[in-house]
């Protein structure tokens, strides 16, 4: 029986912001004693997020829970309100941390998580957008009315990447938000991530539709330290696999088109193919998200602005690979590319 409330974070973003990483940080450094729940949510069918944290670390006391294809808020927020149920069930976490779409509507999540019945469950603590302050001389960013709403219904706003700013970019993010009292942390801040962490811990203050007219601030000194690491539990694929041992998903809405692959265990990738690959799609696509067992090793892959990154995981149950495009994707024309990536090697 829950005897309190679980304290619960929201954390939006825009596509590509760096969501995950900053959620996956943040599991490095939670209290040993304490169990922590990530329910995470993709505008994709296949889910590559949960494998992201998975593959990262693995702890009883992290527990991962995946809603694919779409917004939470939709279906008046049935899809998370029976994941929310079945984390409580499952785990009894400590504290519970919400990854929505980059897509989603985050004021139309916090109406679920702040509705009757969750209001006896769900601690509802301070909500942080992640935002890539450089996106804000992009018209398509900053005329986006999601992208807007994440910043609007945040109390704390995580400027990420920091260290690849120019000047003006801080400057640009500060006059973005003059008329909002918001407590800004930037990325490359000294011992950023214990600042983050004692400021998600304090209670929620404002409401949906609160503003302020005090300018907010650049963070530039911590506060209290905190410690430890720990990670999490894993997707289970419901569907079948094809004959050749694969699924694909598709997903089109809010103007956006996705496609997904799962391979099985059995399938190894070649790596320099693979690399080559996602080079040849940058510039066409919006995000290539990636967890693929390779003849090297296991590699986390992501694609945002026309610059690959990859980095190296512990363990993954499978391989997946999704595709987000504001164009059609071809389906048969992608899934014969990768199957050339696979390795020669049995």
């Amino acid at each position: 029986m829950i005897r309190k409330r679980i304290n619960t974070n929201l954390i939006t973003g825009f596509l590509g912001a760096g969501k995950t990483s900053l959620i996956v940080s943040l599991l490095a450094i939670k209290p040993k004693d304490e169990t922590w729940a990530v329910l995470v949510n993709e505008f994709g069918e296949v889910g590559i997020d949960a494998s992201l944290i998975t593959g990262s670390n693995s702890s009883e006391q992290v527990v991962i829970k995946e809603v694919a294809g779409g917004c939470l808020c939709c279906a008046a927020g049935v899809p998370m309100q029976v994941a929310i149920n079945q984390i409580i069930q499952k785990a009894k976490p400590d504290r519970l941390l919400i990854e929505p779409t980059g897509l989603g509507h985050p004021a139309e999540i916090l109406k679920v998580l702040t509705n009757e019945f969750n209001q006896q469950v769900l601690q509802l603590n301070q909500t942080l957008c992640v935002v890539d302050a450089r996106k804000l001389k992009d018209t398509r960013y900053t005329e986006n009315s999601n992208f807007n709403q994440q910043i609007d219904i945040a109390e704390v706003i995580y400027a990420s990447k920091a260290d690849l700013y120019q000047q003006d970019d801080f400057a640009s993010l500060s006059a973005y938000l003059a008329n909002d009292k918001k407590l800004c942390i930037a990325s490359n801040t000294a011992d950023v991530l214990n600042h983050v962490y004692w400021a998600l811990i304090k209670p929620r203050a404002i409401s949906l539709s609160s503003s302020s007219t005090q300018a907010s601030y650049l963070a530039k000194s911590v506060t209290k330290p905190s410690q430890s690491l720990f990670d999490s539990n894993a997707a289970v694929v419901d569907d079948e696999f094809n004959g050749q041992g694969f699924i694909t998903k598709l997903n089109q809405a809010q103007g956006a088109h996705s496609i997904g692959w799962i391979f099985s265990a059995e399938h190894c990738f070649d790596f320099d193919k693979l690399v080559a690959w996602c080079d040849g799609l940058l510039n066409e696509v919006l995000r290539i998200k990636a967890v693929m067992i390779t003849e090297e090793g296991i590699g986390a892959f992501n694609a945002v602005d026309g610059r690959l990154s990859i980095n190296e995981l512990d363990e993954a149950m499978d391989s997946r690979l999704e595709i987000i495009s504001l164009n059609p994707l071809s389906e048969a024309l992608l899934t014969e590319q990768i199957l050339n990536c696979l390795s020669d090697m049995a």
